[in-house]
């Protein structure tokens, strides 16, 4: 078995369990141990009474501790020997630690210097891999924020996605309705209009006819009365009562006046047309929609497309074509 290092072993003997440094103000528990005065209070937490010792877990009823002169007198005479001593080997060799006389492996970025692993343990540089974690935490900390953030905006997009399915459903059945009713109103409407234009027909050619069949029997009677009058004085009054009988039935009967229901129900169509127009036109042309496209807000174009077509639905004749709404 190796012999151990003996300037190891006494380095070790001179350095405090607890920050591993040399003894600062050494002092000497009851069990025996010796810490820095301030690295053993720290540990206590600044009680006087159950403590224990941090290397053999003894415990004591009360916090006390003795200093030890004799370890510190012969710390610093370590410490004055090593700053004195080279900080390198022979020529050549491995640099090595002038406070540990440790091979000098590792560089501290915060303080641009080598050093070796019991500096790396020590209290001093210690507090640099503290300061590291602590920034750790904090970049830790503003990722989890972010990523937070990145879910929140997925959520709330999501959310309006899903809100703009539903108005563009809306939409779209809106819309259909509105397509279907104005189809529906072209062919009632037109319907409507061919039965009129077909009755007006029918009652021109039927009072043409009968006129015309009137004119066609003045015509003969005419001509009778005509060829009467030639005759000499003699013929013509041999049968002069039955003349003026066929003249007095042939005496013309004027149709009687037309219907005013056919003006009547033209009115009506018109007034219903005229009605849908200004619908369509107000629909169309006074500026709502354009208000709606500049706020982009579909509800404000939903609620004018609601309101116009309302007022086609409540007009006093729309029983005849069944109403309508967008709701």
């Amino acid at each position: 078995m190796a012999a151990a290092d003996p300037a190891k072993t006494f380095e070790d003997e001179a350095s405090c369990p607890i920050c591993l440094e040399y003894f600062n103000d050494p002092v000497t528990l009851d069990c025996g141990h010796n810490f820095c005065r301030a690295c053993i209070t720290q540990c206590w937490g600044g009680s006087d009474t159950d403590v224990f010792c941090p290397c053999c877990m003894e415990i004591f009823s009360q916090g006390n501790f003795r200093a030890n002169r004799q370890l510190g007198t012969l710390v610093d005479l370590i410490i004055g020997q090593l700053k004195d001593e080279q900080q390198q080997a022979k020529p050549g060799g491995e640099r090595v630690c002038g406070k540990h006389q440790e091979a000098l492996k590792l560089f501290c970025e915060e303080d641009q210097t080598p050093i070796c692993v019991v500096c790396d343990r020590s209290r001093e540089h210690r507090a640099h891999t503290e300061q590291i974690w602590r920034r750790l935490d904090v970049l830790e900390k503003g990722r989890e924020e972010i990523l937070a953030l990145i879910a929140c905006e997925e959520e709330q997009s999501q959310e309006l996605l899903r809100q703009m399915e539903i108005d563009r459903e809306t939409m779209e059945y809106r819309f259909e309705k509105l397509h279907t009713f104005l189809q529906e109103q072209e062919r009632l409407l037109l319907a409507w209009l061919d039965e009129l234009e077909k009755e007006v027909t029918a009652r021109k050619d039927a009072n043409v006819c009968r006129l015309t069949e009137e004119v066609s029997r003045l015509n003969t009677l005419i001509g009778q009365m005509e060829e009467k009058c030639k005759q000499p004085a003699s013929e013509f009054m041999q049968d002069v009562r039955s003349t003026l009988s066929r003249c007095e039935m042939g005496t013309f009967q004027a149709p009687a006046p037309a219907s005013p229901e056919p003006k009547w129900r033209l009115w009506l169509f018109s007034q219903n047309f005229a009605f849908l127009q200004d619908a369509l036109r107000k629909l169309k042309g006074n500026g709502e929609m354009e208000k709606f496209r500049r706020r982009e807000s579909v509800y404000t174009g939903a609620g004018l497309i609601r309101i116009s077509l309302t007022l086609v639905s409540h007009h006093p004749n729309s029983s005849d074509s069944g109403g309508f709404s967008l709701d």
